[in-house]
């Protein structure tokens, strides 16, 4: 029996700390599934398409079998379709466990045939969360010790696009 695993998120961007949840993630099982979602209570700045993209790119090369999907569904449901036995969901902070715990005993509630597995993010990437990496490079930042090459070139050139802030 194949053990699939559902590691959800907005990816906007896609950053270091992701990346090491994404790699860890799929050691944990044979199949891990990339849920790339919308979120109505963040403004993306990339859009759905283009996040998918950059995680396909940035995951090319992770060992293990990973799928990079879009939904717009519940989380249990979208796990559920995708036969999925575990949520993948890394912490950073107190903060972020508070959160998470609340979100893991509501799906448990939903779907109980589904377990949520916490991951602890790398010491040195705990502080990286994608709304700080887009706030940085709003203000002519430097973000390159947060994100890869590849995508601190597609938020630097987004950047330039949408304008800077505080020039």
């Amino acid at each position: 029996m194949t053990r699939i695993g559902v590691y959800p998120g907005t990816f906007d961007p896609v950053t270091l700390g992701h990346m090491d949840i994404i790699r860890r993630g799929a050691k944990l099982v044979d199949r891990l599934v990339i849920g790339v979602t919308t979120n109505p209570s963040k403004s993306p700045m990339f859009t759905l398409d283009e996040r998918m993209e950059m995680v396909r790119r940035e995951v090319a090369d992770v060992a293990g079998e990973i799928h990079v999907v879009a939904f717009d569904s519940l989380l249990m449901d979208f796990a559920e379709r995708e036969g999925a036995k575990v949520i993948v969901r890394g912490l950073r902070a107190v903060a972020d466990f508070e959160y998470e715990y609340q979100m893991a005993g509501m799906n448990q509630q939903i779907n109980p045939r589904v377990e949520t597995v916490f991951l602890m993010a790398d010491v040195a990437l705990q502080p990286i969360a994608s709304r700080l990496v887009k706030e940085i490079a709003m203000y002519g930042g430097n973000i390159a010790k947060f994100v890869t090459p590849a995508v601190c070139e597609d938020v630097v050139a987004r950047v330039e696009k949408i304008g800077r802030k505080g020039s």
